[in-house]
């Protein structure tokens, strides 16, 4: 990384980078800790199931804003800024939260901390793809390998520590966070190939356009709308007013090839991270008849992921980023429906197949975004990310939600019809009319009912796995359709600014 395409770390470099890693790896340590901790924090100060729900949230959601916003203005402000908003949007988030004294003061701290999260995102990504202008995808998945790398570090440590006070636990991010501290102080950042090459900001937003603009602000807008319950009205006048005065500030609709990958990369991000809120629980009877304690199952998972993205670089190599993501889509279609029959053990077996298949997603399409789009800057780069995270929360949750309800529903209809009669109800939601459990009479029902529903639930999560594998299986066609149009122009390429080649 001295010179300008090297593909290999040395100096003062070497040390940006692992910065940038162990930065990623903070956010895995907030992350999985806060997993590990909402039962206790419930109950210490008497949580019910909704308010943990909403500080979970308030973890996630405020990434995409804070990555997107970051994505404005990072090249004016500089990396440097931004990394120090994110190292003091981490310090506050664990001061806080070990001297919280209730709801309000840790739904505040993990709103800061997801802040913190989306500036960490907004800096490395661009960063290292700067750095590696000829690998961009081999070593966005290397950096990538830090957040599977924090997630089994931090729940290694949190499951040695037994019952050690939840407030040590917490304090575990102070060690990631002083390791990047060190090593990205004083640190001169690269400057991006698009300011480096004259490229206007003009024309970086341009790249997004206003289809692009249309789809990040109308999700981020439902999120908060959500959040906040803004009527439906008021989120459309917002989505029609941003999206507008961004429309008559570039006039363009973007790239079609980015507006392609933002759609594909909707359900993506739920594929891959929406999806395993299920297969977690499926693994965990498993691990307790081994007498395991059920956090080893994400542990287990994140290893894999760790590995295999350490040696992306051969695989991208072999079969170019397109190629690695449409096997990739193909693997984790079928661990999904493997996941769908499989019973005991083989649970274990599934989820390892699927945890092969989305390992690559995620930095492999930021990887060719990058690729593509050098002229979108950091704006392209982290507005697709921005997407994928708030795409969960808003259409990826309420599709996941939707088909399990339905399948509790008949599931439920097969095997006890007198409780489907009793207890499930028609209900109206964003895919239309549905039957799903009443879930305040269930609340009342007798324990012996509640065990019914349990079971069904259980049997739902399962056949729902089928349903999700269409997800995959519209990536995969996708992907195939970004293949064979790349070889009708004569093969995937990375583009250069400085060169003629127009990025589609």
């Amino acid at each position: 990384m001295s010179e300008e395409n090297a593909d290999t770390m040395s100096g003062a470099n070497q040390r940006l980078f692992w910065g940038c890693f162990l930065a990623l790896i903070a956010t895995a340590f907030g992350f999985i800790v806060r997993t590990f901790l909402i039962g206790d924090w419930a109950e210490d100060f008497g949580f019910d199931a909704t308010q943990s729900g909403q500080i979970l949230g308030a973890g996630i959601w405020p990434f995409a804003l804070s990555i997107i916003f970051f994505s404005l203005v990072i090249d004016k402000i500089g990396y440097g800024k931004a990394m120090v908003f994110a190292f003091v949007c981490h310090g506050f988030y664990a001061v806080l939260t070990i001297f919280a004294t209730g709801y309000t003061s840790l739904y505040i701290a993990s709103f800061v901390f997801a802040l913190g999260n989306g500036a960490v995102e907004a800096v490395i990504n661009p960063v290292v793809a700067t750095m590696f202008r000829e690998n961009k995808t081999k070593w966005l998945n290397i950096l990538h390998a830090g957040w599977p790398g924090g997630l089994v570090l931090a729940g290694l440590l949190a499951i040695g520590m037994g019952e050690a006070d939840w407030k040590l636990k917490v304090a575990l991010i102070f060690i990631p966070m002083i390791g990047y501290g060190i090593l990205l102080f004083g640190q001169k950042f690269p400057v991006h190939e698009r300011v480096e090459s004259g490229v206007s900001y003009l024309a970086m937003l341009k790249e997004v356009g206003i289809i692009g603009a249309f789809i990040a602000v109308g999700l981020m807008t439902a999120e908060v709308g959500r959040i906040f319950e803004i009527p439906g009205i008021g989120q459309i006048i917002i989505v029609l007013v941003l999206t507008g005065a961004y429309g008559v500030y570039v006039k363009s609709l973007g790239q079609p090839l980015f507006i392609f990958l933002l759609i594909i990369m909707m359900p993506l991000a739920t594929t891959e991270i929406g999806t395993d809120s299920w297969i977690t629980p499926l693994m965990e009877p498993v691990m307790e008849e081994m007498n395991f304690n059920p956090g080893w199952v994400l542990v287990y998972t994140s290893f894999i992921m760790m590995v295999l993205r350490f040696f992306a670089g051969p695989i991208v190599h072999r079969l170019s980023p397109l190629g690695l993501l449409a096997g990739s889509a193909l693997v984790a279609a079928l661990g999904l429906l493997f996941l769908s029959k499989a019973t005991g053990g083989a649970i274990l077996l599934a989820a390892t197949l699927y945890g092969f298949g989305k390992t690559f997603f995620w930095p492999t399409m930021l990887g060719v975004v990058a690729e593509r789009f050098p002229k979108g800057g950091a704006m392209t780069l982290n507005t697709i990310a921005g997407v994928g995270m708030l795409s969960v929360g808003t259409v990826g949750a309420m599709f996941l939600g939707n088909i399990q309800d339905v399948s509790t529903a008949k599931t439920l209809e097969a095997n006890n019809p007198v409780i489907y009669g009793e207890y499930v109800v028609e209900k109206d939601g964003t895919f239309g009319s549905y039957m799903a459990v009443d879930a305040d009479k269930a609340a009342e029902a007798p324990a012996e009912v509640q065990e019914v529903f349990t079971a069904a639930d259980g049997i739902a999560k399962k056949a729902a796995l089928k349903s999700v594998a269409i997800l995959p299986i519209f990536m995969l066609v996708c992907y195939l359709i970004l293949i064979f149009y790349f070889r009708s122009k004569g093969g995937y390429a990375v583009v250069h600014i400085d060169s003629d080649e127009e990025a589609a």
